[in-house]
């Protein structure tokens, strides 16, 4: 009986012992959503921020979790892919007017902030003044990551001094060819608005009927409508015009300076606030709060701010000296692009209502789709042109009978 004991005790201790084996083996996976190039990943020699969250993770819980992060191009690819269902995270990064149109749609978490107590370290005064919070009014649902502005980045050694300073230099046929947009409906549309003295929250239909013929007269002059893509265009040169966000405009000015970068100054022009959210459908919305805790951390904020260069709702990266000759280091008037500028400059989206995203979306694909078949004509007449070219080559070939003249002709 006492051997008996003894193998059943010894037995239960192996058992127990590999319990605690396989939990420390799991590794838990928390899905990131955020957009392209927003996050310091670890190239040329920055920190790799996801990276350091897992080892500080297992540091400090003693759980292993492995970050899966991958990205979108703009906030209307990022609702419908979460939209759909099929795919869950456990943490996106919307703009502004995203966030308040999921918010109405109950497609979001409430945050428990006893798991944030860093959010002491965003700015919301500085931020957002005396009238608070305009897409997320408790601040139940989003914790700021970064904001910034929309501007005009341009080659100076293409575009001439003179041209600059006006919206219109998006539409100056001097430039056809060399000209981006965006490629999402709200900022290509509010370029146009914008450029008309229009605000980009218009309720007036006729208004939105102006700015996609604006938009149309445009698309001669247009090389493409562009993304992410807009970051090598500029700065190898193939593109020289592109309306773009200022944070961006320094990954770019660090690898040609001959780019530059200006407000319109006759018109408004958009702020924004990316924030980070944790979706209904989370499975570790734990894990996703110490996540949006550690991002506000002081060393992680000024490594993202670096990276990024986009403009910082933390008060301690914006009075960090490090960061601060950083920033000064890649533009002299870096600091004052991101944070130097009148409020009253900006203006804000708010959220659409659905007849005004229906109409905004019909536009959109009316715009689209005469570019598409704009281009499509454009490649048909080349495709008869060729064919007339070589019915004449081939009539000619054929009469002379000389198969010299075929290969002089095709050289």
């Amino acid at each position: 009986m006492k051997k008996l004991l003894i193998c059943l005790f010894v037995l239960a201790l192996i058992c127990l012992s590999l319990a605690a084996c396989g939990n420390k083996g799991e590794v838990k996976t928390l899905y990131v959503y955020n957009w392209g190039e927003y996050i310091s990943d670890g190239s040329d020699g920055s920190l790799d921020v996801n990276a350091a969250f897992e080892k500080w993770y297992e540091e400090t819980y003693g759980e292993r979790v492995e970050v899966n992060y991958s990205t979108f191009s703009s906030n209307e690819d990022m609702y419908t892919k979460l939209s759909s269902g099929a795919t869950k995270y456990d943490i996106i990064v919307p703009s502004d007017y995203m966030i308040e149109r999921m918010i109405s749609e109950d497609m979001l978490r409430p945050l428990d902030f006893s798991n944030i107590p860093n959010i002491e370290n965003v700015d919301y005064a500085a931020l957002f003044g005396a009238e608070g919070n305009y897409y997320d009014a408790d601040n139940a649902y989003s914790v700021p990551y970064t904001y910034g502005t929309v501007g005009i980045i341009y080659n100076t050694t293409i575009v001439d001094a003179a041209d600059v300073g006006s919206w219109e230099l998006m539409w100056n046929e001097k430039y056809q060819g060399n000209v981006l947009q965006f490629n999402n409906s709200r900022d290509a549309f509010a370029t146009a608005l914008y450029a008309l003295g229009y605000s980009v929250n218009t309720t007036n239909e006729a208004e939105w009927l102006e700015a996609l013929e604006k938009l149309k007269a445009q698309k001669d002059v247009v090389q493409g409508y562009v993304m992410d893509e807009v970051f090598n265009k500029m700065k190898n040169g193939s593109a020289a015009i592109a309306p773009y966000y200022a944070g961006d405009f320094f990954t770019m000015y660090a690898d040609n300076q001959d780019l530059a970068f200006f407000y319109p100054a006759e018109r408004k022009t958009n702020i924004f606030v990316d924030a980070m959210c944790i979706p209904k459908g989370s499975q570790n919305p734990l894990i996703a709060e110490r996540y949006i805790n550690f991002m506000l951390r002081e060393d992680i904020g000024v490594a993202n701010a670096e990276y990024m260069c986009y403009a910082s709702p933390n008060k301690l990266v914006k009075q960090n000296a490090g960061y601060i000759e950083t920033m000064q280091d890649i533009h002299p008037d870096a600091l004052n692009i991101l944070y130097g500028n009148d409020p009253h400059h900006f203006e804000a989206y708010q959220n659409l209502s659905d007849e005004q995203l229906t109409l905004l979306n019909s536009l959109w694909e009316d715009l689209k789709i005469e570019s598409t078949v704009g281009g499509a004509i454009i490649v048909s007449a080349a495709v008869i042109a060729a064919a007339c070219v070589t019915g004449g080559i081939l009539l000619y070939v054929k009469r002379r009978k000389r198969k010299r003249i075929v290969a002089d002709l095709w050289k």
